[in-house]
């Protein structure tokens, strides 16, 4: 399962709440017995809204906390960086539906693009094939055998050892700062601001991600 929302490049980690796990058994009782009313009729549609508001106060409880946190990135950085990666492949590939889609990595990524927008700062998408998590962050070296569930590796070359996310995290911010130093005409625009790299954080055993 997914261990927090967002780990960053300065290796600060976002651990979110699980609404949707928390609620998960009070969730199943109220849809067995909506499966036993009869459809159509009033008790079913006094069950259904019964579901209707729990869906709703996860809902609500998972905006409420994203929209504060993309507040608080968006004001404290004068930019972002993030891979540019499809949650819901991502959570496919990895057998990850449930983990993923509770925390609303996606979802925090919207907001963020608006919020940063609105104070004209860049959200920086780097490319999904971009070899974050193997890219040693020292050397640059790569460390091609990595596999999903190695969450930390030490380089063949330097010998460093590396907490998978954190380095992917600034192996993304390094890439980010390079892109936008191509991009943006006035390439010391930001150059007194501090820069921020955010990924999701992923644990699975199954294949690797397409972005790692």
């Amino acid at each position: 399962s997914s261990s927090s929302l967002i780990v960053d490049s300065f290796g600060n980690c976002s651990d979110y709440p699980k609404y949707y796990r928390k609620s998960k058994d009070k969730l199943a009782e109220e849809q067995k017995k909506l499966s036993k009313r009869k459809k159509g009729g009033n008790n079913w549609k006094k069950q259904r809204m019964k579901v209707a508001k729990i869906h709703e106060k996860i809902r609500n409880q998972r905006n409420d906390y994203l929209h504060k946190l993309s507040s608080k990135i968006a004001k404290a950085y004068s930019s972002v960086i993030i891979e540019d990666i499809d949650m819901k492949e991502i959570s496919s590939h990895l057998h990850l539906g449930k983990s993923t889609m509770d925390n609303g990595f996606g979802i925090l990524r919207r907001l963020l693009e608006y919020k940063l927008l609105d104070q004209d700062k860049p959200l920086i998408k780097v490319n999904k094939w971009f070899p974050s998590s193997k890219l040693c962050s020292h050397c640059h070296n790569i460390y091609s055998n990595l596999k999903l569930d190695e969450r930390v590796w030490t380089c063949n070359i330097c010998h460093i050892e590396h907490k998978r996310d954190i380095n992917a995290a600034i192996n993304i911010k390094e890439e980010g700062l390079r892109i936008l130093g191509v991009i943006d005409n006035n390439k010391n625009r930001w150059a007194n601001g501090v820069s921020l790299a955010i990924i999701p954080t992923l644990v699975g055993t199954s294949q690797e991600a397409p972005s790692s």
